[in-house]
């Protein structure tokens, strides 16, 4: 019990974690969660329920087989649409280089991608040449070539699909970064934005400390939601999972395939980050362990009375270290 105790007090295993539906146990992310079901070294009981009613998408031990099945259809997306839309920006059909302000249905979460080629003498540096924003319906908010800054050594075509004729009128970055700035902001100062209550618009990405900083782009941290760094869906607490492996695990199709849309990248980040935001969980006053109501929330409790509580009682007073998105989903 007493190294329970400790454990409890470092851990913070919180409801927001991934749990096995089967024996209720907390992993750190949904990774963890995955070799604990279908791993190499998986707990052969979870193992064998969740073979039969467990959902590979979104790790969710169903009633039946038949349950299952019906759940998966629904919780597999489609790419049928992916692959026409890349065609179509291929040929320049969906550049949208205004944005509009005044739409009653402004979006209130938007996600953003960015397409790099190569400048410098060998063609390392990162260059933004093409820029897509997307809403939470899949729609095209914002998509426009970039003109480089500085000389493109490699276009690389092989991924991007980008020509030397897609940049020669495009918009300058500036132009581009300044469009992308207000939109975000939303009228709104850069100190007064904020998650709750205010008009900034929450920024949705894989590697936002990436692309934004490409962009020449400021914007609060704590208004973006970057899926290369949230924890359920990182490798561990160190290592990033790539998009494409996000992607197929988590949505079940694939992207990636040939040359790369920036609007392909929208799409999956947007619905990777709906489907984490719209999971339940339970309702905590504070919570983050960091926050001022918490700091002391074990460490302030006499050990004799800690070891008296049960595991359940513990787990209740314990807080997750993460910013859960499903909080989201109450602003």
């Amino acid at each position: 019990m007493e190294h329970l105790v400790e454990h409890m007090k470092i851990s913070y295993h919180s409801g927001h974690e991934p749990t096995c539906g089967v024996c209720k146990k907390h992993c750190r992310s949904f990774e963890s969660l995955r070799e604990h079901l279908i791993g190499p070294l998986p707990k052969q009981e979870c193992k064998n329920i969740f073979s039969l009613r467990g959902c590979r998408f979104c790790m969710m031990i169903l009633e039946s087989p038949n349950a299952r099945r019906i759940h998966q259809e629904r919780c597999q997306f489609s790419s049928v649409n992916a692959g026409l839309t890349t065609r179509m920006a291929a040929l320049g059909l969906r550049d949208k280089v205004m944005i509009d302000y005044t739409s009653s249905r402004s979006p209130k979460m938007v996600a953003l991608s960015c397409k790099m080629v190569g400048g410098g003498s060998d063609g390392s540096l990162d260059v933004c040449a093409r820029v897509c924003i997307t809403d939470e319906n899949d729609n095209v908010v914002f998509h426009t070539y970039v003109k480089p800054s500085m000389v493109v050594t490699n276009y690389r075509y092989e991924t991007t699909g980008i020509r030397p004729e897609n940049l020669r009128d495009a918009m300058p970055l500036k132009h581009a970064q300044r469009k992308i700035q207000e939109f975000l902001c939303n009228g709104e100062p850069m100190w007064k934005i904020r998650p709750r209550g205010g008009k900034g618009r929450i920024l949705v990405g894989h590697g936002l400390d990436h692309d934004p900083d490409r962009l020449q782009l400021e914007y609060p941290s704590s208004m973006m939601r970057d899926t290369a760094k949230y924890p359920p869906l990182m490798k561990t607490s160190k290592l990033s999972n790539s998009l494409k492996y996000l992607t197929q695990a988590y949505l079940g199709y694939d992207i990636h395939v040939g040359i790369q849309d920036p609007y392909e990248d929208c799409v999956a980040t947007m619905r990777l980050y709906t489907r984490m935001r719209y999971q339940k969980h339970k309702i905590e006053a504070y919570p983050l362990p960091a926050d001022v109501q918490n700091r002391s929330n074990q460490v302030a409790w006499r050990q004799s009375e800690v070891e008296r509580m049960s595991p359940n009682e513990m787990l209740s007073i314990s807080r997750s270290d993460y910013y859960c998105w499903c909080l989201d989903s109450l602003a």
